[in-house]
């Protein structure tokens, strides 16, 4: 199935393969251009929005019944694209607000937080959904929705999760009047202490990153 193809007339946009081809395609778009960095007052609010709407699709296939592909093996895919450029894209919009503090696994006792990069975050996603989108577009639906739905539970489900909620975080800062402490030199190859997770959000005050992030605090 080409890209020309991929929303044919003839597909129903009532099928449940086809409403969450469709919501993936839009993630993969829309981050790919808030990447390129045209529009970087509006790229905070837009990824909150891009990613509340995958993680949408997402549940749709967590709530679905298990997903049979037709084939035992999976046909080789080749190589994977590379996402580094849109990795380092994202990092230098994201710069002041890209490194933040998450719980790997909230039923996990006492686990202790660690550093995270939604730029990172957002390219391990992508590269999840791109995987099943080169099936999708192959024509074998079925492939696409395993994978989906496999990697949504394996991986980019709690990826785009803690990632929605960093990006949450810092809105909801901004709006709030709520500034956000300094985060002393921390970075994804240092441990978090817990005298230091409160302050997990970026070398940066709310009231400094709201305008070039696009977001304002409530008057």
């Amino acid at each position: 199935m080409s890209d020309a193809t991929l929303h044919a007339t003839h597909q129903n946009p009532d099928d449940f393969a086809v409403q969450i081809a469709d919501q993936i395609e839009s993630f993969l778009v829309a981050v790919t251009e808030v990447a390129k960095g045209a529009e970087p007052d509006s790229a905070v609010p837009f990824l909150l929005l891009e990613v509340s709407q995958l993680l949408l699709a997402g549940g749709r296939l967590g709530a679905h019944e298990d997903i049979v592909p037709d084939e035992r093996y999976e046909p080789d895919m080749g190589p994977e694209a590379d996402v580094d450029e849109l990795r380092e894209n994202l990092a230098r919009l994201l710069e002041p607000i890209d490194v933040y503090s998450e719980v790997f696994d909230p039923y996990e006792p006492r686990k202790a937080p660690v550093p995270a990069r939604i730029s990172d975050d957002l390219t391990d996603v992508i590269t999840d959904l791109r995987h099943g989108m080169a099936h999708y577009r192959a024509g074998r639906t079925s492939e696409a929705l395993w994978w989906w739905q496999f990697s949504y539970f394996s991986n980019w489900g709690s990826t785009a999760s803690a990632t929605l909620r960093a990006l949450q975080s810092v809105v909801a800062h901004v709006r709030l009047n709520q500034p956000l402490a300094e985060l002393d030199g921390l970075d994804t190859d240092q441990g978090i202490g817990d005298d230091t997770l409160e302050f997990e959000a970026g070398k940066v005050m709310a009231e400094e990153i709201g305008t070039p992030l696009g977001v304002r605090p409530v008057t």
